[in-house]
């Protein structure tokens, strides 16, 4: 797989696929590489030029070289990789490799099966194609934006990444997983279009429905985000707790289990009311560890809302191996990391296969691989069109 992509979604979309066997070649510039490598900009105990959280955290899995598009050399490299890859993915605006001359159909006359995957902020074609744009513009756009915060108050930014990782990363793997199975059995691959804002914009399933016959989801009043008592955060006595007794068996559960079964009549009631002042002041009561008690007696869908660095210590995470240490070379101490997502039985992911690579650090490697000698090579380096580790 030849990597192209910078920053989130190309990068954590080739993590995934690399976690699971894929030989992923990043292909970095002769400059700063790829920009996450400097944000955000140190992690203790780590000396080498891959020392960033962020790239550390994208980047396992890979190998990396430096090439040069603009030269004719460093084309030539990206040509005959393509030859045997099996994927290609990229994440510049749309006709910037075309202009290089090493788009999709030049790629595509040396190597027929290439899966091509073109990750963007509005896709291929449309107005907005060539427009520039980040995360919380393409939510924005997709109506995303406007569904997030409290009720009758301001959009807010959301917490995580929701266009980059669910809308193009995502996506992203699926739109290659099944270009690749149609070659496997055609011989044919293909050009797979991926917009982040019509990625995000799928995110909205549930709400689109009720919007395509005429209905007005506005943030704070969808039977999920804020409308009614038994599905909001509420405090609790040392931070908040979710309370999401949607169904009324749920619901019946919490109550008998507070003595207020007087509010079993109040599921639905609006976050403005007695109802939901009642449940406040019941949720103030107890600490997030003694609701957490509770849910496990009564099985009403009450957890505590943990921080993100609660979550990363819990059992729940660690039972999971969701956090793994990983060897990076010039690390004092493992480096901590994300585990794997994906749970398969057969053919489990391995996110210690390689650490993620500095800068250029596998030039030679992957130029001999090629076929260049040793001679070329360092013709090559001298030309410009390529380039080995920074020092």
């Amino acid at each position: 797989m030849l990597d192209l992509s910078r920053l989130l979604p190309g990068p954590f979309a080739s993590l995934l696929l690399g976690d699971f066997g894929a030989d992923v070649i990043k292909i970095e510039d002769l400059g700063v590489g790829d920009y996450v490598r400097a944000y955000p900009p140190y992690v203790e105990g780590v000396e080498e030029t891959a020392k960033s959280s962020a790239f550390l955290a994208l980047n396992r899995n890979k190998r990396s070289i430096r090439i040069d598009l603009k030269t004719s050399e460093g084309r030539e490299v990206l040509l005959r990789l393509a030859e045997d890859a099996d994927v290609l993915l990229e994440t510049f605006r749309p006709g910037v490799l075309d202009k290089l001359g090493v788009g999709y159909e030049a790629l595509r006359a040396r190597n027929p099966r290439l899966v091509y995957c073109a990750i963007s902020g509005y896709g291929q074609t449309g107005p907005l194609r060539d427009r520039a744009g980040h995360d919380l513009n393409y939510l924005s756009l997709a109506g995303v934006a406007a569904l997030n915060g409290v009720r009758d108050g301001a959009p807010v930014n959301g917490g995580v990444q929701i266009a980059d990782v669910g809308g193009g990363a995502l996506m992203g793997v699926i739109g290659i997983l099944t270009a690749l199975r149609h070659a496997e059995r055609s011989g044919e691959g293909q050009f797979v279009d991926v917009s982040m804002t019509d990625g995000a914009l799928a995110w909205t399933a549930l709400e689109s429905g009720g919007a395509l016959r005429g209905e007005r989801p506005t943030r704070g009043h969808g039977l999920l985000t804020g409308q009614h008592v038994c599905y909001r955060p509420y405090p609790a006595a040392d931070g908040y707790i979710s309370v999401a007794g949607l169904e009324p068996k749920f619901w019946l559960a919490f109550c008998r289990g507070v003595d207020r079964e007087d509010l079993v009549p109040h599921q639905f009631d609006p976050p403005e009311s007695e109802a939901c002042a009642a449940v406040e002041q019941i949720t103030r009561s107890r600490t997030r560890a003694e609701w957490a008690a509770f849910n496990a007696e009564h099985d009403a869908c009450i957890e505590p809302i943990w921080e993100l660095h609660e979550a990363l210590e819990s059992d729940l995470v660690r039972e999971r191996e969701m956090v793994v240490e990983l060897d990076q070379p010039g690390a004092t101490t493992p480096v901590r990391g994300l585990g794997i997502p994906i749970k398969l039985s057969a053919t489990p992911g391995d996110p210690r296969r390689r650490p993620a690579p500095s800068l250029g650090e596998h030039t030679g490697e992957v130029l001999r691989e090629l076929g260049y000698d040793d001679d070329q090579i360092g013709a090559m380096i001298a030309a410009g069109g390529a380039a080995g580790p920074r020092r």
